[in-house]
């Protein structure tokens, strides 16, 4: 089960992910990330910190708005995930592609 809460704050908008994100539910966190985007925000945070598990499916949203991202000028930055879930995006090489900080403080450096 994934709920997605979102959160304006003056110079970004937070993306808190509480659960799991998996080929079920995948499908809400891309429509999130799209109405993001079609709002125009530039500047987006995604709380891990409740984020119990991802799978291939939920990485797959982010791998596919890399480069959407870029041509949008978009920071995406995520930060707070358990060790589990942070080794998941780290093997598949997306610690590389994808800003990824530990707590909201870091997080907020980068935008």
């Amino acid at each position: 089960m994934l709920k997605i809460e979102t959160t304006k704050e003056s110079n970004h908008i937070t993306l808190h992910l509480i659960g799991e994100v998996d080929a079920s539910n995948s499908v809400e966190l891309d429509e999130s990330i799209i109405a993001l985007m079609e709002g125009g925000e530039k500047n987006i945070l995604v709380d891990g910190t409740d984020l119990q598990y991802i799978s291939s499916a939920g990485l797959g949203v982010f791998m596919s708005y890399i480069e959407d991202f870029q041509e949008k000028n978009i920071s995406l930055v995520i930060y707070g995930l358990n060790e589990r879930v942070y080794q998941v995006f780290r093997i598949l090489g997306l610690d590389q592609l994808i800003i990824i900080k530990s707590n909201k403080e870091d997080a907020l450096q980068e935008i």
